[in-house]
């Protein structure tokens, strides 16, 4: 079950922290720019202009009429209608200033706390966080390197809840005693004996300080918030066992030694970005999985696509777990070789386990987390649902967080009914991939069997190998490749959706097209549509570019009143790199979220926020030195807002680390203890809504 994609291949290196070199043919892409976005004029102009215009209101952004001829004739004694006003300002803060200290940076008339850092006990005998802590104490004290969340409140309390975030990787060096004095770089394993293997106990513990926490807060009378010691309270790691559900559920694809039906698996890795569904559970993204598990393929027995497209090394695993020193199970799982007589005798097809959306219940700790295979296989950066409809299909939207990757829809078969509706929607429907064309209009392309050429003509011979194969399928239907896809969000007030696409300094001047318009592409942009007629589940959608990061001098921002490719610049209320996260609240704040570095003239990675009405920008939060700002959620109040710091003082070098001089010492700022990744709690000083 095989297709030979030898011919014209390319090595796609994401660079250091992200997914390893995967092999794969770059579709054509087009070869002209357009210089910055569409204006609403030219959209309106397109085929679909007339069924947009009623949608498009606020949303798509428009420019002012620049030529005679694209006014209106009236007649002078006519009575006009009157002026529509401008709207009114989204953002009453006051922009902070790039910063470079070990710090947070938030605004005149707002305050921070710091919760729940990397080893706060949670469950079990509630171990204390110390580097000695054991990796069974890990599995009962929140993980490493905070990422997407959502606050999941109790009977609508904005006081009361559930904290449900992500970890998606960690700093082996930052987490063993035994790293003391070695010179690691970020990333870097401690040194062990290679004929007895990894320590058991520093490998338990990396896997234990994967997946998911949920952990009940509550507010205070002294306003502090605190953990709440509640049954609801879980780890989900990287052994906690997995329902697959979809269309590759018992396929041959998922056949392993621990499930020889092909139904579940162990575990849920690299969960970057989230998403709350409509019906109250959690969604947590498998982003970059690939590298931590190993492949011993050679040139007579190749890897099978299924592991070559994604990446999936030959060497040892991103941090070697299938060298653990006892060779049991749980770890030499993560040797994908063919060590066996077939598929159930051994772990060739663990990989094929994961790429998925992992739905998981957080107000029922006895749950079995779910991967919902029919979303797709791939590096998903989160997922975003689009407001539901009583009576209409589910949809929902994803990423694919790699260079040249593509963007994603998902529309269920099943339609929403409040009263009944559960993660089954997600089971069955049909997932799309994007192609975004030259003149701003877009389409949906259907990732079906036996649809299109996807057959067995062209090497694909169910609707599983298609879902196991989601980027080879969308490389043949020629979905456009986009630069990184990661966070996307839905705007309220008008249905709009955003996609950061976070940088790809990989592409070429050939390789520019309207939609990823800046060969190497350093600061990224954020990518905007809405869908035909208003509905999500069309399958046409027009799009523009709403905002180009980088320094004052190529940034730009699109506004609903006008957009100059020449001006409308960035400045230093707003400079930005690399757009990551994304969120956009109830008012339609749009949260951006950077994952750049400290970089002149950009400082320390910082959260923004934009209007969409008037395009002004404010940064609106600094985080501390080699940091990045990632996961944001509100109480249902919009009173208290959360964000992540992920992984502080990475850029601590080996030398560094040796000596002991990290980079950075947040949160604790105790000479005894590593940076840790942590939660930060944010609120408006005189108890009003955050970021007005």
């Amino acid at each position: 079950m095989s297709v030979d994609n030898s011919k014209d291949l390319m090595m796609i290196d994401n660079g250091e922290g992200d997914e390893p070199l995967s092999q794969r043919q770059l579709n054509p892409i087009f070869a002209s720019v357009l210089e910055a976005r569409l204006a609403r004029r030219q959209v309106l102009k397109g085929s679909m202009g007339a069924a947009m215009l009623g949608f498009l209101g606020v949303g798509l952004a428009g420019c002012k009429s620049d030529s005679d001829s694209d006014e209106p004739v009236t007649d002078p004694g006519t009575e006009q209608p009157p002026v529509e006003q401008p709207p009114a300002e989204l953002l009453g803060f006051k922009a902070v200033s790039v910063s470079s200290a070990d710090q947070i940076v938030v605004p005149e008339g707002y305050s921070h706390a710091v919760i729940i850092p990397w080893g706060t006990p949670i469950s079990g005998a509630l171990p204390a966080f110390s580097l000695a802590s054991t990796g069974e104490d890990q599995a009962d004290q929140v993980g490493n390197h905070h990422d997407g969340m959502h606050f999941y409140p109790i009977d609508g309390s904005s006081t009361d809840g559930l904290l449900v975030l992500n970890h998606e990787y960690i700093e082996p060096r930052f987490m063993h005693l035994s790293a003391a004095g070695q010179s690691l770089g970020s990333g870097g394993v401690p040194a062990f004996d290679a004929q007895v293997g990894r320590p058991v106990d520093e490998v338990l513990k990396e896997i234990n300080a994967h997946g998911v926490s949920i952990v009940r807060i509550a507010k205070a009378q002294d306003g502090s918030w605190e953990v709440v010691q509640s049954p609801f309270n879980r780890r989900i790691t990287g052994l906690t066992r997995m329902e697959l559900t979809g269309p590759v559920r018992g396929s041959d694809f998922v056949k392993t030694l621990y499930s020889p039906q092909g139904t579940a698996t162990r575990g849920t890795l690299n969960n970057c970005g989230s998403g709350p569904t409509p019906w109250g559970t959690y969604m947590a993204a498998e982003e970059n999985w690939a590298g931590y598990f190993r492949n011993g393929a050679t040139e007579t027995n190749p890897a099978p696509r299924e592991h070559a497209r994604y990446g999936v090394p030959s060497a040892n695993g991103r941090y070697g777990w299938e060298l653990a020193a006892d060779g049991s199970d749980r770890f030499v799982r993560f040797d994908a070789s063919e060590n066996g007589a077939s598929a159930e005798t051994d772990y060739r097809n663990e990989p094929n386990c994961f790429g998925w959306m992992v739905e998981i219940d957080p107000f029922d700790p006895d749950s079995t987390p779910k991967k919902r295979t029919a979303l797709g296989r791939f590096g998903h950066e989160g997922v975003v649902f689009a407001p539901v409809t009583e009576g209409q299909p589910v949809v929902c939207y994803s990423g694919d967080d790699s260079r040249f990757e593509y963007i994603y829809k998902f529309v269920s078969a099943g339609t929403y009914n409040a009263a009944t509706a559960d993660g089954s929607l997600l089971d069955e429907g049909t997932l799309y991939v994007a192609r975004f064309n030259e003149d701003g209009t877009g389409t949906w392309l259907p990732l079906v069997y036996g649809e299109n050429g996807l057959h067995e003509d062209n090497g694909f011979y169910s609707q599983a190998d298609v879902l196991v194969n989601t980027r080879t399928a969308a490389d043949f239907l020629g979905a456009t490749p986009m630069d990184r896809p990661e966070w996307g969000a839905v705007d309220p007030a008008n249905g709009d959706v955003y996609f950061t696409l976070t940088n790809n300094s990989r592409r070429t001047e050939e390789q520019v097209n309207a939609a990823n318009p800046r060969a190497a592409n350093l600061h990224g942009h954020i990518i905007r549509w809405a869908e035909q007629d208003a509905n999500h589940a069309a399958t046409s959608f027009e799009w523009d570019i709403f905002l180009k990061g980088g320094d004052s001098g190529e940034s730009g921002v699109a506004t609903n009143i006008g957009y100059d490719p020449k001006g409308d610049r960035l400045d230093a209320d707003n400079v930005l790199s690399s757009p990551d996260g994304l969120w956009i609240d109830p008012d339609s704040r749009v949260w951006i979220q950077m994952d750049s570095g400290a970089t002149d003239p950009f400082g320390n990675c910082a959260m923004l926020v934009a209007d969409p009405n008037t395009g002004t920008v404010k940064r609106f939060l600094v985080g501390p030195i080699s940091n990045e700002i990632t996961g944001i959620t509100m109480t249902p109040d919009q009173r208290t807002l959360f964000i992540n710091v992920q992984h502080p003082g990475s850029g601590t070098s080996g030398a560094e680390f040796a000596a002991g001089n990290y980079v950075s010492r947040w949160p604790d700022f105790d000479d005894s203890l590593p940076p840790r990744s942590s939660t930060v709690v944010i609120w408006k000083d005189d108890g009003g809504v955050v970021g007005s």
